[in-house]
């Protein structure tokens, strides 16, 4: 059965230039198998509501010995607007892991983190050029617009993960004049693949629908996780084209990829790929695939339930809260949290 490359799916459920700054570009394979995984753990106890008990994981996993589930965290946080819980994100600027550093800093220029700022202010000049990046951001979001231009500047950078790394930043940003640094970079000959893929998902976050052919092309990939990232990024665009296009990704021959498409419909607003995700929870397409294949398959179906946001599907969280690997636990307690925040608007 094809099988996505662990630093891939990794990326799903965090920010998607964390495995670069780390483990350099992804295996390219159509039958890559997992090399490693976040550590399945006793399955701590737990009380309370859902809510309570999504905070709880997410608050240990902000702690967790692992760097990925910690990194991991912090985007969660980010994303579900945990702000009760910035502070522990803030304790992370000085992680010892680079990846864990980077997030945390961009969770607190996402959530307007203002306590922070006199911690992030010296990280313009890290030695660490990805730090540094990461640091223009925030404090681009926390009241220095002229950061900015150093990640539009960022972006011409040699260094491949740099420049990858200023793509996926200008994405973030939300401003139409990185559009032209973007294209500039997805047209020069000497941009890696990984900084082509994340251009031109940054590009499809600032919505420019130019980028959609090129999108089209990841949706056709032999490559499974070409076609999840593909699906990633028709979400960002998120126009009707795109969505047609996700729409598709629902009868590909791997389950990965499939979920993926429910988990961005469901951002969209469609439901139409629960049924993918009830199919899997019911053990119904697991039979054939070994142990760390289900975890992946478990966190991407977690991740789609927080989307779908159906009753239906989610009666299946407080069992997926109680998994005993923490990288389900953590994509679970998104998702409750996830639907918590659509149920009480915006």
């Amino acid at each position: 059965m094809e099988r996505i490359d662990w630093r891939v799916w990794m990326a799903i459920l965090s920010l998607a230039m964390l495995p670069m700054l780390g483990c350099g570009p992804a295996a390219r394979s159509p039958r890559s198998p997992a090399k490693s995984a976040s550590a399945a753990a006793p399955t701590p106890p737990v009380s309370g509501d859902l809510p309570t008990q999504a905070e709880q994981i997410v608050s240990d996993a902000l702690a967790d010995p692992d760097p990925q589930i910690r990194a991991n965290a912090v985007e969660v946080v980010a994303s579900t607007k945990q702000l009760e819980l910035m502070p522990k994100v803030q304790k992370l600027l000085t992680d010892p892991v680079v990846p864990v550093r980077f997030t945390a800093i961009l969770a607190i220029g996402d959530t307007g983190f203002a306590p922070a700022k006199d911690e992030v202010g010296p990280l313009l000049n890290d030695a660490n050029p990805n730090i540094k990046i990461a640091a223009c951001y925030a404090m681009s979001r926390l009241g220095q617009p002229q950061c900015y231009q150093d990640i539009c500047t960022a972006v011409a950078s040699s260094d491949q993960t740099v420049r990858a790394n200023a793509a996926l930043l200008l994405g973030k940003s939300r401003q139409k004049e990185g559009i032209r640094f973007l294209y500039w970079t997805l047209q020069r000959d000497d941009s890696s693949d990984m900084v082509i893929l994340q251009t031109a998902e940054a590009i499809a976050m600032l919505g420019d629908h130019r980028i959609y052919p090129k999108l089209w092309t990841r949706l056709i990939s032999a490559y499974a996780d070409d076609r999840v990232i593909g699906i990633r990024a028709m979400g960002a665009l998120g126009t009707d084209e795109a969505k047609s296009a996700i729409v598709t990704m629902l009868d590909d021959p791997v389950t990965e990829v499939r979920l993926a498409a429910a988990e961005q419909l469901g951002r969209l607003g469609d439901s139409g790929g629960e049924a993918e995700v009830l199919a899997v929870l019911a053990d119904k397409l697991m039979a054939d695939i070994d142990a760390l294949g289900q975890q992946r398959i478990r966190t991407l179906a977690a991740l789609a339930i927080g989307e779908i946001g159906t009753e239906r599907s989610a009666k299946y969280l407080p069992q997926l809260l109680q998994d005993p690997a923490k990288g389900v636990r953590l994509a679970a307690a998104k998702a409750v949290l996830r639907r918590r925040m659509k149920k009480s608007g915006p």
